[in-house]
């Protein structure tokens, strides 16, 4: 009903329905490309008129995705001291997904997150520059036996083991579902749990609940403290490297 009010306003069709499905008409592909930057200028003006009004919001609102609010941001303030010459500062902590959203909608100004050529993001490349801030690897690991120190699993055996996986709203989720040395190992195995946060599976991963990639920015602690170990030789194919990028 939305969508048909929404026809009626513009004068014309913008989707062709059939029964094989929806598609965009060519009106619908112009109107959906110009789309976003209509909504940034809306919530860019809905800014502009709150601090009119005297509700001033934070002069510089950052998102990250929540494995990056961990390991990165905090690197990244100590290092930078130019962030604070920019006044008040927010940092919205969520997943790709919520991120994506908010940069699309004005409702903040950079996105901090992880990258790899593979995955898709949902920003329009005409409205969104990046720069590579720093470089991170996505690493299986397992919990190790308390007596050989060695993994509970190790996936280079091929062998069945419980999988911690990511939702399609991460964006490591998405990663990880676009590399095809993964996707050989975890195609025919049962997933025992699904998260939005690297925290949560490394958690789980710690615990000894199963096998989970995980950021090794993220996991340099429990590394070092050996409460976890890799799952797979580093030869193997199974380490993902990916960026840092800020947009």
């Amino acid at each position: 009903r939305r969508i048909q009010s929404l026809e009626e306003w513009v004068g014309t069709p913008l989707f062709e329905r059939s029964k094989r499905g929806v598609t965009l008409t060519k009106a619908g592909e112009v109107f959906t490309d110009q789309l976003p930057e209509l909504i940034h200028s809306l919530y860019t003006l809905k800014s502009d008129t709150l601090e009119a009004a005297g509700n001033k919001q934070p002069s510089l609102v950052f998102s990250a995705t929540h494995a990056l609010s961990f390991s990165f941001v905090p690197h990244l303030l100590k290092q930078s001291d130019k962030i604070a010459k920019f006044g008040s500062f927010r940092l919205l902590s969520d997943s790709l997904n919520a991120c994506e959203k908010m940069m699309r909608q004005g409702d903040s100004q950079f996105l901090l997150c992880h990258h790899h050529p593979h995955m898709h993001l949902n920003l329009n490349k005409n409205n969104f520059m990046s720069i590579r801030l720093g470089f991170d690897t996505l690493i299986p690991f397992s919990k190790p036996d308390s007596e050989t120190l060695k993994p509970l699993w190790n996936i280079n055996n091929k062998i069945q083991f419980p999988y911690l996986s990511f939702s399609s709203q991460s964006g490591l989720g998405r990663i990880i579902a676009n590399t095809a040395s993964i996707n050989r190992i975890t195609h025919n195995i049962n997933v025992a749990f699904v998260a939005d946060l690297a925290a949560t599976l490394l958690a789980m991963v710690r615990s000894g609940d199963g096998v989970a990639w995980i950021p090794q920015s993220l996991a340099r602690q429990d590394i070092e403290a050996k409460t976890i170990v890799t799952a797979a030789e580093k030869e193997s194919n199974l380490w993902v490297p990916i960026e840092i990028r800020l947009y």
